[in-house]
């Protein structure tokens, strides 16, 4: 029997007369590599916003690990386990790396007491793995600002880890990244998978990167869920190709 990680029922969302998201359905089950497809504009960074509480949803449900959560504030459902990185990243640019991890866990944000609180070896130890696992120890002292826009991505992608995440929804994870990291990146978001057990549900445009990694894809067009399948079924449907050709 498969587990849902997440689910979501016929959600929509509208912004004034703009319908972002119309009646979408579809599921994240656990343990998996789920990729969310679509040409601009299609609703993609709507929808995991309302999954993540951005934004309250017009109509349907959310559910994560079976709990309804569309009415939940974005730290409590932080809380719960369900996490999202940025299509521009959100790093503390005039921290250094290791500080950038610190200040990460999540009772650090809780306020500028508990930043206060002195950091455990188990917490730097932690920091310092993950930097090495996205393959950014060398740069650990580095002012974080200073990195490339791929390494911040990097960054951003292990401040995340840092947060012992069950779900982790990733926004255009290779979107700007130079393409002789993107092989690196794919690997280290397969080992999150498959080493530490994080689900990801990720938006991606890159399609040799959806078929590198998601065991199913779904594909948005004008807010509408348009198709869903294997990625191999999604790359040659012929509705997913004439929504992009139609973009452009």
């Amino acid at each position: 029997m498969t587990v849902k990680s997440i689910e979501v029922r016929g959600v929509s969302k509208a912004y004034g007369g703009v319908i972002a998201n119309r009646e979408i359905s579809l599921e994240v089950e656990e343990g998996s590599i789920t990729g969310l497809i679509g040409p601009n504009g299609s609703g993609k960074t709507t929808l995991f916003n309302s999954i993540v509480g951005y934004h309250p949803i017009d109509e349907g449900e959310i559910l994560f690990e079976g709990q309804p959560i569309q009415k939940l504030k974005v730290q409590k459902i932080a809380r719960l386990g369900l996490l999202r990185t940025f299509q521009q990243t959100r790093i503390y640019s005039k921290m250094n790396c290791v500080d950038n991890m610190l200040i990460s866990i999540p009772h650090r944000t809780a306020g500028w007491r508990d930043m206060l609180t002195p950091y455990s070896a188990d917490d730097l130890d932690r920091a310092k793995n993950l930097l090495e696992f996205v393959g950014l120890y060398e740069k650990r002292n580095l002012i974080s600002g200073e990195l490339s826009f791929g390494q911040q991505k990097l960054l951003e992608f292990a401040m995340a880890l840092m947060n012992r995440p069950k779900v982790l929804l990733l926004d255009e994870p290779t979107a700007g990244i130079n393409p002789t990291l993107i092989n690196g990146l794919i690997d280290r978001l397969l080992l999150a998978n498959s080493e530490f057990g994080i689900t990801l549900f990720v938006i991606e445009h890159n399609m040799r990167v959806i078929m590198n990694l998601a065991e199913k894809v779904y594909c948005l067009a004008h807010g509408e869920l348009l198709a869903a399948g294997p990625p191999n079924e999604i790359q040659n449907d012929q509705r997913v190709i004439d929504a992009y050709l139609g973009a452009h």
